[in-house]
């Protein structure tokens, strides 16, 4: 966060307190403010976690362990959804979709198909009319001077 000096920090000392009078990025500020306190964490470690995850949840464990996590945050509507941003591609996500979604469709908490064809359809989206089509135009009637 700009503006605070933490050069008389060392960086193997806990972390300070993150300031909390901010009007922008609250959310973020939270996420990050939690994960310093609730693992008392280092500098060290807070950049660490911070760079490498880009300031995101990060959950590591067994696929069990992961499918838990996912489970709790969703039943306690703190995430309707999740964006899985693996630190290796492409095994990273290929071992998601291989361990992980197989524990969360047994829970019932992951589909086994999809109800469309397109992913505009699994959206609920309707299609848009095409602008290229031929609309039925009505023809003026011809005069006849006289």
């Amino acid at each position: 966060y700009q503006g605070l000096d933490l050069s008389g920090y060392s960086l193997d000392n806990p972390a300070p307190p993150l300031p909390h009078d901010t009007e922008l990025n609250k959310s973020r500020l939270k996420l990050v403010s939690d994960l310093v306190e609730r693992n008392n964490l280092t500098l060290r470690e807070f950049y660490l976690a911070v760079a490498t995850a880009r300031g995101h949840r990060t959950v590591v464990g067994t696929p069990e362990q992961i499918a838990d996590s996912m489970q709790e945050w969703f039943e306690n509507g703190a995430a309707d959804a999740f964006n899985i941003m693996p630190p290796i591609l492409p095994t990273g996500l290929t071992d998601f979709v291989d361990q992980v979604v197989p524990i969360l469709r047994k829970r019932g908490l992951f589909r086994h198909e999809y109800e469309g064809t397109t992913l505009r359809e699994n959206l609920g989206l309707r299609r848009p009319p095409n602008s290229f089509a031929l609309q039925a135009h009505r023809v003026p009637e011809a005069r006849i001077a006289g």
